[in-house]
């Protein structure tokens, strides 16, 4: 079984990279933000890979990811929850991906409402994550701190969301400018002030 693949990228899509390593050119599936992450043609990669043999074909797929842990929810992804084959579990890890730690938070506190706002999950996908992970996610060791620790209650983040729901953006949407917003800050801002901010990541 390959555990990593560490060599030079011969080619790179949104979907999928061609790594040589010991004169072996292995095509390589990855989530949109690892391709995003990676260096262009010709530099060097290394990924962590999860090997998928396909039920009636017999052929090998490889998956990659940055780090081992990336990996971990990957698989747990794919293999735990019902109807989550490849493609659509690399599409639940693109979204999780803006917050490995506040995803295993809510899928562990069954918190639906941050699952649908935060991640863009739909109702019925939070739901279905939460049944199939809340008793496994937990034992996953993720790095890294919550962006929305506070959760959804009161705060000048999450009122500063709210604003911004009211003014016709989607949720999903307006917690990604907010936390820009506050990642870009000096200090601490007024909800009007993250506001102002936060439309400068909406236009």
């Amino acid at each position: 079984m390959i555990d990593h693949i560490k060599g030079i990228i011969e080619k790179k899509t949104v979907e999928c990279v061609v790594i040589e390593a010991g004169g072996v050119g292995y095509k390589v599936h990855v989530p949109v933000s690892t391709s995003q992450g990676l260096p262009p043609a010709g530099k060097e990669a290394k990924l962590f890979v999860f090997e998928s043999v396909g039920i009636y074909s017999g052929g090998t797929t490889l998956y990659g990811f940055e780090t081992e842990e990336k990996r971990e929810i990957f698989v747990l992804l794919k293999e735990e929850v019902p109807g989550a084959g490849a493609k659509k579990a690399l599409d639940y890890f693109d979204k999780v991906t803006k917050s490995l730690p506040d995803f295993r938070r809510c899928v562990v506190n069954k918190d639906v409402p941050s699952l649908t706002g935060i991640f863009g999950f739909t109702r019925k996908t939070a739901e279905k994550l939460i049944v199939s992970l809340k008793d496994k996610i937990g034992a996953v060791a993720v790095s890294g701190r919550e962006k929305w620790a506070s959760g959804p209650g009161t705060s000048p983040e999450n009122d500063a969301v709210q604003g911004l729901v009211a003014l016709g953006y989607r949720e999903n949407q307006s917690r990604e400018a907010v936390q820009k917003a506050v990642e870009a800050a000096s200090g601490g801002k007024t909800v009007e002030e993250l506001i102002k901010h936060s439309l400068r990541y909406l236009q």
